[in-house]
């Protein structure tokens, strides 16, 4: 048997062994693109390869109408171009409408409702004033003092000859060092008569009603007398109560305690009081002094125990009979007869000037009421307040919060800031004292000063103080009727002579009388609603994409995809052009390389000498024998044999 030669199996050996190089990089890069497939399929989230890509597949698959035009028709520009214009231009009309609706729902605007309910109400505080200042037993020295120096003015002024009263001219011999010493204060204040030409750089209070145009008024300086602030008036009668009421402010501050004005004198001035056909009593009225207005008097202020109309009508209200006599008053400080009366709610302060109108002598007035009820939204809404306590100004009255109460403590605070003292007519701040001209000298010309900024709202009182949001208000409406009718007085005039002692002398002008009622059940409600809600803005909303696109909440989500999207892509791209920037820069030596310091010279007998170990690495070339025709090499090996 012939066996082939040792070389030729060996050779036939290393040919089964050896691959080509191109199978073998072939080979390799299949393994990697199926590594690489695996890896894709592995993966949790997939990407798009390019802009393009994430595009096209977003116009293909969006349910937004218009998007697939841009990408179904690129073979024709123009059409592309077209509905990319039309889509960016609906795109941009959509969102100037949404900044519409934005602008609208951030300005909060309201819907005003007016509700009509019908219910039992509770009736009004209800505040009645003598309408003229008492003289107090306390201050009736100071005030025939100042009644004198007065009286003495005017005839100096006008030359009239006022009458004193009999306990004026007692008192006349026995005050003469007190009276210099009031004195002493009012030439610091005189009461002035000029002509007009000379008061030209005056303010003017009034209209001219001087027959011979004169001006009338007084001056007030500051303490070292450098400036002064001239008050003129061109009628006499408002410049001599303006001038007596300053004065007289100066006396009610020198006393200690404010009760020695408290001087109640109900039976007096309330001759009748009659409540739904029951009679008050003194648990229905608390008292308090006004410095103008006199003994004024509040009904139904106790909130333990508040009237109810059961009834609209004449019947079921409030009905006084008050006496207008004006015995014992001042006459320079009043000039009017009669009565003030106020209605206003439950803890709130009867401001007499604001909200008060005056009652008759001889008239029987009948007042009707409306209620109303004011509700605002706090917030954004509207600029009011629930309860004040986020208004920058102190509260100085014992009362709930209103503008009105506001206002007059700002007043008043910055009256004590500026001044030293603060003003008589209102609620005295903790620490301070009032204003008294025995101990501020300049004090009157710092006030004028001040009131002239606070009606120009130089001191943002106007500006800090916010309207509550919570308001109830009474509209009234007055009719007046003679009281007692003619044949009817003689009686009625008896009766109260024998009852409340009342002068029959006075007759009509002595006597009047107030009803105060509810002229119907039914009070208004004036409310306000968001006229922007959040629902309505998103329906608003939602109408608006459908208008422009045709879609829905979900093409929106499509919208906010693309997005995110378009941010993955920008982001993988920025990592793998950073990863590329690195592999482009130099290597480092790689860590099994030799140092070339190994090779430099080295000073003899330092160390031994280093011994290398170099492995030849021999590589076989490859057998050509199968290069050779099959047939020749058979022949050749078979000759050979």
């Amino acid at each position: 048997m012939d066996l082939p030669p040792a070389g030729a199996a060996k050779g036939g050996s290393a040919k089964a062994g050896k691959m080509p190089e191109g199978e073998k990089t072939r080979q390799c890069k299949q393994e990697e693109e199926q590594q690489q497939k695996e890896e894709e399929r592995e993966g949790l989230i997939e990407f798009y390869g390019s802009y393009q890509e994430l595009f096209q597949f977003f116009c293909s698959n969006t349910t937004i109408h218009g998007a697939i035009r841009l990408v179904c028709s690129k073979k024709n520009k123009m059409k592309t171009a077209f509905w990319s214009v039309l889509f960016f231009l609906t795109f941009g009309l959509m969102y100037w409408q949404f900044g519409i609706l934005y602008r609208e729902y951030f300005s909060y605007p309201v819907n005003l409702n007016l509700n009509l309910n019908s219910d039992r109400l509770t009736f009004p505080a209800v505040t009645l004033c003598t309408l003229n200042p008492y003289r107090y037993s306390a201050i009736r020295k100071k005030l025939d003092e100042l009644d004198q120096i007065t009286h003495q003015t005017l005839l100096d002024l006008y030359d009239y000859n006022m009458s004193l009263a009999r306990s004026d001219w007692s008192t006349l011999s026995t005050q003469k060092r007190s009276s210099r010493s009031l004195l002493h204060h009012v030439q610091r204040h005189p009461l002035r008569r000029q002509k007009r030409d000379n008061l030209v750089n005056l303010p003017e209070n009034s209209p001219s009603v001087d027959k011979n145009d004169w001006k009338i008024g007084f001056v007030l300086c500051s303490e070292n007398n450098k400036d002064c602030f001239h008050q003129a008036y061109s009628s006499g009668v408002d410049a001599v109560r303006e001038w007596y009421s300053f004065h007289y402010i100066n006396i009610l501050a020198q006393m200690p305690d404010a009760k020695a004005l408290d001087e109640s004198d109900f039976e007096n001035f309330i001759y009748a009081c009659r409540f739904n056909e029951a009679t008050c009593d003194k648990a229905n009225y608390t008292h308090f002094h006004h410095p103008l207005y006199g003994n004024c008097y509040t009904f139904n202020d106790n909130s333990s125990s508040l009237w109810t109309s059961s009834l609209p009508g004449i019947n079921n209200g409030l009905s006084l009979v008050v006496r207008t006599e004006q015995n014992d008053f001042i006459p320079l400080l009043s000039t009017v007869t009669g009565a003030r009366v106020m209605v206003h709610d439950q803890n709130e302060p009867a401001f007499m000037d604001d909200g008060g109108f005056n009652v008759r002598p001889g008239i029987e007035t009948s007042i009707s009421m409306r209620k109303e009820m004011t509700v605002r939204l706090g917030g954004s809404y509207s600029d009011c307040t629930e309860d004040g306590s986020d208004v920058p100004v102190q509260n100085l009255y014992s009362s709930r919060y209103t503008e009105q109460v506001c206002i007059r403590s700002c007043f008043q605070l910055n009256m004590v800031e500026r001044c030293g003292c603060a003003y008589y007519f209102y609620p005295l701040p903790a620490g301070a004292e009032y204003c008294d001209y025995t101990k501020h000298v300049a004090w009157g010309y710092c006030y004028y000063k001040l009131l002239a900024e606070f009606k120009a709202d130089v001191l943002g009182c106007f500006h800090k103080c916010r309207k509550p949001c919570k308001m109830t208000e009474y509209q009234l409406s007055a009719g007046y009727s003679r009281w007692p009718s003619a044949v009817s007085e003689d009686w009625v005039f008896y009766m109260l002579s024998q009852q409340n002692k009342y002068n029959i002398t006075s007759k009509r002008n002595g006597v009047a009388k107030v009803n105060i009622f509810f002229e119907e059940w039914n009070y208004k409600t004036n409310g306000e609603s968001p006229a922007f809600t959040v629902v309505t803005l998103l329906s608003q909303l939602g109408n608006q994409w459908s208008l422009w696109f045709g879609s829905s909440v979900l093409s929106v989500m499509e919208l906010a995809e693309l997005i995110l999207d378009f941010i993955a892509i920008t982001f993988i791209l920025a990592l793998r052009w950073f990863r590329s920037r690195q592999q482009l820069s130099p290597p480092g030596p790689p860590p099994n390389s030799h140092d070339n310091s190994a090779f430099q010279d080295e000073a003899p007998g330092l160390s031994p000498p280093h011994h290398f170990t170099v492995k030849a690495v021999v590589t076989m070339l490859p057998s050509y024998n199968s290069l050779e025709p099959r047939g020749l090499s058979r022949d050749g090996d078979m000759g050979h044999e």
